[in-house]
């Protein structure tokens, strides 16, 4: 990060108003840096040494914002839609200024983890197909999914239009109960639209629920309820530090 910013591109990073408004803030006598009141909202500052207050509330600036997301179904991951509600929309005005984006993407009716952050080098890192970072998956699953679907799956399958995945690791949690259903967790080294589905399509079978409980080292808080978030807390942030670096 950059040493010294302009005045006025800091409070807007930290929700003080637009540009226009931080500039007759300053202009009425209503920002002051180092207790002294400012006349010049271009004025260069120091983000980590410099005491910048507005209307009596400090301005703590931050670069970057993670927020761990336990996406509802029928929300989709996406900044903007004309027609359905994104994961955006779940989040409070507090963080709206920091233009979120979700790292990646989970199907409209699929719940579970998703990172929100402006931090777009960590989320191309997370991202990239180089990087193989593993994703997680609780499923339910119609009829009996065995060790031959272990198998295929660990050898990789083709999904349609000849490709094939990497390998994956599928674990059988419960055999159909009187639901009809298998439980199971797949973890998969890539992204790809529908995968999870497609995959089991792939074997004969049919997806009915699918959750992410995991990508990389960051596992789905339990305590988080659909539609809920929080900030990564230091631990969980260095895990995805660590990933990225990987």
């Amino acid at each position: 990060m950059k040493r010294t910013m302009r005045l006025d591109k800091l409070l807007a990073h930290t929700g003080f108003g637009s540009r226009s408004e931080i500039k007759l803030a300053v202009k009425r006598g209503a920002v002051t840096v180092n207790g002294r009141a400012v006349k010049d909202s271009g004025l260069q500052v120091d983000p980590e040494r410099d005491e910048i207050v507005v209307d009596g509330e400090p301005a703590i600036y931050r670069e970057f914002v993670y927020l761990m997301l336990n996406k509802p179904p029928g929300v989709v991951s996406a900044t903007e839609d004309n027609r359905d509600r994104t994961v955006i929309d779940l989040v409070a005005d507090q963080y709206g200024h920091m233009e979120l984006f979700p790292v990646g993407r989970l199907d409209k009716d699929t719940e579970g983890l998703l990172l929100l952050t402006n931090d777009g080098k960590l989320a191309h890192r997370l991202l990239s197909p180089k990087k193989h970072v593993p994703k997680t998956y609780y499923a339910e699953v119609e009829g009996s999914v065995g060790e031959d679907d272990a198998k295929a799956f660990s050898a990789g399958v083709d999904i349609g239009d000849g490709y094939v995945t990497m390998p994956a690791t599928l674990r059988v949690l419960d055999t159909p109960t009187a639901t009809g259903l298998s439980r199971v967790e797949l973890t998969i080294m890539e992204g790809k639209f529908h995968q999870v589905k497609r995959m089991f399509q792939a074997v004969g079978k049919k997806v009915v629920y699918l959750q992410r409980i995991a990508m990389g080292p960051l596992g789905l808080d339990k305590e988080l309820a659909l539609g809920a978030y929080r900030e990564l807390d230091e631990g969980e942030l260095a895990l995805l530090k660590g990933e990225e670096e990987s």
